[in-house]
């Protein structure tokens, strides 16, 4: 497995609308373990393919905790088919705006379908830290970031900070 460069606001590739997974293969499996192999090592719970510079509908996720051990889970084209009317708030962070949380807020309840790693269509009733999440790493295949449910006036700070490191890094 590879450790793959994360890509970092305000590269305009985090806002690409991610492209549908036609075929599940070998290789996809393959970017699916170097991903979660990226998200362990940053340390990270979720992560996109765009995250790492593929523009695909493919994301990784392990919620669970230190002492569970870890239960990795891919979602390859999810799609959210249901949502709560009952919203929940947590502090969110992301692999690709390193060091910055903010307070999001979003359904507490979501039904997710998608396929698994064999090509299986599946169905995913989440609530807490993982819906959090799964809603999260979709944001992203569709060029959405976490900071754009933030105030516009701390989004723009972001932002600003943002451009001026990656100035200053290249």
């Amino acid at each position: 497995m590879t450790i793959k460069p994360l890509i970092l606001l305000p590269d305009p590739v985090l806002r690409q609308p991610s492209a549908t997974v036609e075929r599940v293969d070998d290789d996809l499996r393959r970017l699916a373990d170097d991903m979660l192999e990226t998200m362990y090592d940053a340390p990270g719970i979720g992560l996109a393919a765009v995250q790492v510079g593929i523009p695909r509908r493919l994301l990784v996720i392990d919620v669970a905790g230190e002492e569970e051990g870890r239960r990795p889970q891919v979602f390859i084209n999810p799609e959210v088919v249901a949502t709560s009317d009952e919203r929940s708030i947590y502090e969110e962070g992301c692999l690709s705006i390193p060091d910055y949380y903010a307070e999001v807020e979003r359904p507490a309840r979501v039904t997710v379908r998608h396929l698994d790693r064999d090509g299986k269509e599946q169905t995913v009733e989440a609530e807490g830290l993982l819906a959090t999440c799964l809603q999260h790493e979709i944001d992203h295949l569709n060029g959405v970031l976490f900071i754009d449910h933030i105030s516009k006036l701390k989004r723009d700070m972001v932002v600003k900070k943002f451009t001026k490191l990656a100035r200053q890094r290249a």
